[in-house]
């Protein structure tokens, strides 16, 4: 059988740099007339893209957007991928190239968002994990990429090199049908394979992951001859779908995983793609030696020479003529690391890395990482959105870098605030809001909004891919919001934030719906933290609407005063409140108060206040709560008789700081202006026992965190005057420890209970 009737179908493992000399090898051999690459087919018009000079590392991102459905994928290519180097030998020996797999926008892609991480499908994963487990220890090697770099990644003819590959993907996929996803991928590239083959005008050589070798190999055979090629597939009319070619950086090539997805420390690849598997090692070295002295870790000249005499000898001692990945990092861990290791080498395992990894281990695995970011030769096609936010931005005077300060009471600047909330909502790097109300303006304050711009380099592969949303700004803003509460099981404080998200940014109509589904959702409610969030978010909504733009004014109204009346009638049963539960309990409560503060409500406010009223006075009501029960009527001016000591003197020791929690969220400023509440405080804590001291701390300090930094000083200042220590700074209150309080605390519990029992045996004064 001659060339022309026998594709030559290279498998290879993507990102490899040894697989990548084998298909360019191959290439200039054969010379052949069709290149057929793994790749999304629907990308063959705009193929020519590649040859605009880009700086790689790039992909193609393929999108879908419809009703209920938004998915998108990468296809990335570095200088070292096989796929890459397909493209440019393919080129420059007048090949016809071709993508020849589905759109990555397909549903056989629907779980990826890196289209070359193969098969998802667990039966597949395990049969090709226990294949490598058991040639690694036939060969006595510990971990896959070692393995990999063993048997491929060597100094090796490219030849030779094919001849393993072939057989090595012959056995990890044996006769595995596979995933149904991948027989569809694999069906439309062996009918391309057949067209390809059957045209008889020169030899066909096949690119794709070595997975799906074995099987392309048996079923292009199969198909009848055909002198039309197969038709690209299209979604359906009601769909946004396309690709485009975006910048893509090693870090993001890094942090894909799986067997399929490719190789892990792109740099380190990438210097065997442009010096050699010597060289590699020796930019190894002195690129960590730089990086860790970098960072004050130290390396001195003899432990560098260290690590190089034990790389080379571990290297001998495996077989290996030049010093591997695997054998440069085992020596850095045996010459560098110093202290014994609480989790596994972190190229002993697959994904990132886990927590607790050495200091010296995670900069060794960053530089081999590595910081490159590709960039699109310019005149790249872009989607619309692209322009679109260029343009708003210049219409907007809102500069592409720096800082910009907004005055939300001006109509020009919240028009500009809504175009960088529309970016923000995209996700869209280098759009950063560093200060801002959230929507709640008294009367007589200025609100303003600080904003910080940037260009960082992933702006432009964002932009890109956000135009899978829309072409304006506006609308891939309003699609993209719309898609965050598209499921059936949304809560009232998810719909509550996307309300109050559509707000800051001006999305118009698409309020109301969402308003009239939260009302309908929060009757079935029963999480008091749901309601809590849900009613921060839309009170400031209800009292600002003229400001804010918002659609739907009855509706907000009508869907606060629902989630007051649930709230409440959760609220009023006593029930105990778990540790975890307390902060989103407290917060619902500033919520009550200040919708009973916007007097909104005239019925529904009085109700509030006699639940707060009842629950403050209820002993069976959890400390906490109670606190924050009693903190709301004081801070309403409604409970003239209150004595908030006589809270804190009933509850139990351990739930004292629970009870001072509520007390200070809901009022302190009147009651840490009240001298003889801070003075009746220092004395209830200064009595505490030592042990019940140690067992209250922990409370105590979370109550004191609802404090800001000024009224603690305040507090502090009371307390030194309350204890004769005027002339003491209050930074000697409030400065930060070096050790852990409570430990303190049980250090000097520990000492009171030495003295006793000394003094017990005479033997202390």
């Amino acid at each position: 059988m001659t060339d022309l009737d026998e594709p030559r179908i290279i498998g290879v493992r993507h990102h490899s740099p040894s697989c990548a000399r084998v298909v360019v090898a191959e290439i200039e051999r054969l010379r052949p007339a069709h290149v057929l690459i793994e790749g999304p087919c629907d990308f063959n018009g705009r193929i020519d893209e590649f040859d605009a000079g880009h700086r790689l590392p790039i992909a193609i991102y393929s999108y879908l957007s419809a009703p209920g459905v938004h998915r998108g994928s990468w296809s990335p290519l570095a200088e070292h991928s096989p796929e890459w180097q397909a493209l440019r030998a393919g080129r420059r020996v007048g090949a016809q190239v071709r993508f020849i797999d589905l759109p990555a926008w397909h549903d056989a892609f629907a779980e990826f968002t890196n289209r070359y991480a193969d098969d998802p499908d667990e039966a597949s994963e395990h049969r090709a994990a226990d294949y490598t487990a058991a040639v690694a220890r036939e060969l006595g090697i510990d971990s896959r990429d070692a393995l990999w770099d063993h048997l491929f990644e060597s100094e090796v003819d490219p030849a030779v090199a094919a001849q393993r590959l072939s057989a090595w993907f012959a056995g990890l996929r044996g006769e595995d049908p596979g995933s149904t996803g991948n027989a569809a991928r694999e069906d439309l590239m062996a009918r391309w394979i057949a067209w390809a083959v059957r045209r008889h005008d020169g030899p066909v050589v096949v690119v794709c992951g070595g997975y799906h070798a074995p099987a392309l190999a048996k079923l292009w055979a199969r198909l009848p001859p055909t002198d039309t090629p197969p038709a690209v597939p299209v979604p359906s009319t009601d769909s946004r779908h396309g690709s485009y070619l975006v910048p893509f950086s090693f870090r993001q090539l890094d942090a894909f995983t799986g067997y399929a997805s490719g190789m892990p420390s792109p740099s380190y690849y990438q210097w065997i793609w442009e010096d050699g598997i010597a060289a590699a090692g020796r930019q190894l070295l002195h690129r960590t030696r730089d990086r860790l002295r970098n960072r004050k870790l130290p390396v001195s000249t003899a432990s560098l020479q260290n690590v190089y005499t034990h790389a080379h000898g571990l290297a001998r001692l495996r077989g290996h003529e030049v010093p591997l990945r695997c054998d440069w990092l085992d020596s850095v861990a045996a010459c560098w690391v110093t202290d014994a290791l609480e989790v596994p080498l972190p190229w002993s395992y697959p994904g990132p890395l886990a927590p607790g990894t050495d200091p010296v281990l995670v900069e060794v695995m960053d530089v081999l990482s590595g910081d490159q970011v590709g960039a699109l030769a310019a005149g790249t096609p872009q989607p619309p959105l692209v322009a679109a936010v260029a343009a708003e931005l210049t219409a907007h005077d809102l500069p592409e870098t720096g800082e910009v300060s907004l005055d939300l009471l001006s109509d020009n600047d919240r028009r500009r605030s809504r175009v960088l909330h529309r970016l923000a909502l995209l996700g869209i790097p280098g759009t950063q809001r560093r200060a801002g109300p959230r929507w709640a303006l008294d009367a007589g304050r200025n609100p303003g909004e600080q904003w910080y711009l940037s260009d960082p380099p992933a702006r432009l592969a964002t932009l890109i891919e956000a135009g899978a949303w829309g072409a304006t700004l506006l609308d891939a803003a309003r699609n993209k919001w719309g898609s965050t509460i598209s499921g059936p099981d949304i809560g009232v404080a998810e719909l509550a934030a996307a309300v109050d998200a559509a707000a800051a940014a001006g999305l118009g109509s698409v309020q109301a719906d969402v308003i009239g589904r939260l009302r309908a959702t929060v009757a079935a409610e029963t999480d008091l933290d749901a309601l809590g969030a849900a009613l921060r978010a839309l009170l400031p909504l209800a009292r600002t609407p003229q400001l804010l733009g918002l659609d739907d004014v009855p509706g907000c109204l009508d869907a606060v005063e629902a989630i007051a009346d649930r709230a409440v009638w959760l609220l009023e049963p006593p029930a105990a409140l778990a540790p975890a539960q307390i902060d989103g309990h407290l917060r619902l409560m500033i919520g009550l108060r200040d919708l009973v503060r916007a007097q909104l409500f005239a019925t529904m406010d009085d109700r509030i206040v006699a639940v707060l009223h009842r629950k403050a006075a209820s002993h069976r009501s959890d400390p906490a709560s109670r606190g924050a029960a009693l903190g709301a009527v004081i801070s309403l001016g409604s409970a003239a008789d209150a004595d908030p000591l006589a809270i804190l003197g009933s509850v139990s020791v351990t739930r004292l700081g629970d009870a001072l929690a509520g007390l200070l969220a809901l009022a302190r400023e009147e009651l840490i202006s009240d001298a003889g509440f801070v003075a009746g405080l220092d004395g209830l804590i200064s009595g505490l026992p030592g042990d019940d001291f140690v067992g209250a701390l922990p409370a105590l300090r979370a109550a004191f965190a609802w404090l800001p930094p000024r009224e603690r000083g305040d507090v502090a200042d009371a307390v030194l005057e309350l204890h004769g220590a005027t002339d003491v700074s209050r930074r000697v209150l409030l400065r930060r420890l070096d050790v852990d309080p409570q430990a303190v605390a049980e250090a000097a519990a520990d000492e009171r209970r030495a003295v006793e029992r000394l003094q017990l045996w005479g033997v202390w004064p």
